[in-house]
């Protein structure tokens, strides 16, 4: 039975308001652990459309859950609702005018990443009611992807531990199955505690916590020849222990963020970059303590899924842009760089064109390289069978994380692509629930791929999710 049709019917009839729903967000920009009034927003919508709502899912108040249903397999779709800092922009203008100064933004898109995902789960809970089918579809609202390892902490909780198959997507450049790479990550703190000083008149009995911070950098730009090509270390400095340079810092805090292919991998820089961080601490006589603030899996591929997915993506077609669509993406372009626009072919293995807007969707095969970073969806793929979708949101090159993406969050192309992609989710959503066959080559390709040892959690136990992290706690 080829249910995709209905779905896409269903998802429709619900769009308007998902579209709403994503310009309401898209106006609260709340970053990571801070999304009180971004979720409240959801929990809101999940309740006008009859799921069951579980809320402070995995004991963090931010995330949510509504299923509705009975019996039968469960789908869930992955939503997301965070925004990024510093990222403030006026919508629908293609130069930089922050709407707020030093405020924040939707610079990753997840405003329509979220409603996308719920209008998906509507679609495909309206389906199960026209047609009698059993199953249940859930709708995991998602907060602090930017860093804050939500996904991580709600799989350790054991908040995904029923679900048969996850559906999620992510805005992008083009239509396309989201390539299955992303780096396993830990997020850390380094608090170095020395003994303060007068820095002229008795420098030798200080200790300097800033010293140490500023040779642990010194230590891992060092280490970075000798580490694998593709891991990342990036930093951030909390404290940098006062604006008195005639006071030896008694405190700084570091943030580093490391990076690797895999668990292994990442865990064996981590511990690297732990050595450094003592060396330090031993050469400028002070303390170092190690603080974990989250931590994420690599992302597992899902051959049957993949497949799945694009089969549908293909049936469906792109986005349809108009003139207007077209003309304020070339708008868009000309404040990027060539090398931001050739970086994005690359990554799909792919010769430039000069359409401002995606109208064709990548082959499955093509032979990617795609730019990687990295995402707490990996910890579902580690227990879930999980597939991901890109759509069309920007103009082709746009660089994310930055004020261009929050410029085009509100545009009629971005709601296009939010619902072409919804589509795509709820239709293979659609097929997971009545094709037994199609799970269970989900759920033995995902066997395949754990192994033996099973999934383990990057988080040590002792750590709790870092509610405080924007706050620098």
């Amino acid at each position: 039975m080829d249910n995709r049709n209905a779905v896409w019917r269903h998802v429709d009839a619900q769009s308007e308001r998902l579209i709403a729903l994503s310009e309401r967000v898209w106006g609260m920009p709340e970053v990571c652990y801070t999304e009180t009034r971004s979720c409240a927003e959801h929990v809101a919508e999940l309740r006008h459309q009859g799921f069951r709502v579980t809320e402070a899912v995995a004991g963090i108040p931010t995330a949510v859950m509504g299923e509705a249903g009975d019996g039968g397999p469960v789908i869930a779709f992955l939503g997301e609702y965070d925004a990024l800092p510093g990222l403030s922009q006026e919508a629908g203008v293609a130069e930089h005018r922050p709407v707020e100064a030093g405020g924040h933004g939707h610079g990753c898109g997840h405003n329509l990443l979220g409603s996308a995902a719920l209008l998906a789960a509507t679609a495909l809970k309206d389906w199960l009611a026209e047609t009698g089918t059993p199953g249940r579809v859930r709708y995991y609202g998602c907060p602090a992807e930017e860093g804050g390892a939500a996904k991580a902490f709600m799989v350790r909780a054991g908040a995904f531990a029923d679900a048969d198959i996850a559906i999620s997507w992510h805005p992008g450049s083009f239509w396309e199955v989201a390539p299955p790479v992303a780096l396993a990550n830990t997020r850390a703190d380094f608090v170095f505690t020395g003994r303060t000083a007068h820095a002229a008149a008795a420098p030798h009995l200080g200790r300097s916590a800033l010293d140490a911070v500023e040779l642990m950098s010194v230590g891992v730009n060092y280490m970075r020849e000798h580490m694998p090509s593709d891991a990342r270390v990036h930093y951030a400095y909390l404290d940098a222990g006062g604006i008195a340079p005639n006071v030896v810092q008694a405190g700084a805090t570091v943030r580093y963020s490391i990076r690797a292919r895999d668990l292994p991998g990442m865990l064996a820089l981590v511990e690297r970059v732990k050595k450094i961080a003592q060396g330090a601490a031993l050469m400028t006589e002070t303390a170092v303590e190690v603080r974990i603030v989250s931590a994420v899996s690599n992302l597992l591929a899902n051959d049957p899924l993949e497949r799945a997915l694009h089969d549908v993506m293909e049936e469906l077609g792109p986005p349809h842009f108009d003139e207007a669509d077209r003309d304020f993406a070339g708008q868009i372009r000309a404040t990027l760089t060539d090398g931001d626009i050739d970086a994005v072919f690359r990554a799909i293995g792919m010769p430039r064109t000069e359409a401002p807007l995606a109208d064709f969707l990548v082959p499955l095969d093509a032979p990617r390289n795609p730019a990687v970073g990295s995402t707490d969806v990996g910890d579902v793929s580690w227990v879930v069978p999980t597939v991901q979708a890109h759509a069309p949101t920007v103009a082709i090159g746009t660089p994310f994380h930055t004020w261009q993406v929050v410029a085009q969050g509100k545009t009629p192309a971005a709601h296009k692509a939010m619902v072409q992609v919804a589509k795509a989710m709820a239709a293979t959503g659609a097929r997971a629930l009545t094709d037994a066959a199609l799970r269970d080559a989900a759920k033995a390709d995902l066997a395949r791929r754990v192994g033996a040892a099973g999934y383990v959690s990057p988080l040590p136990p002792e750590v709790e999710p870092p509610l405080g992290m924007s706050l620098g706690r």
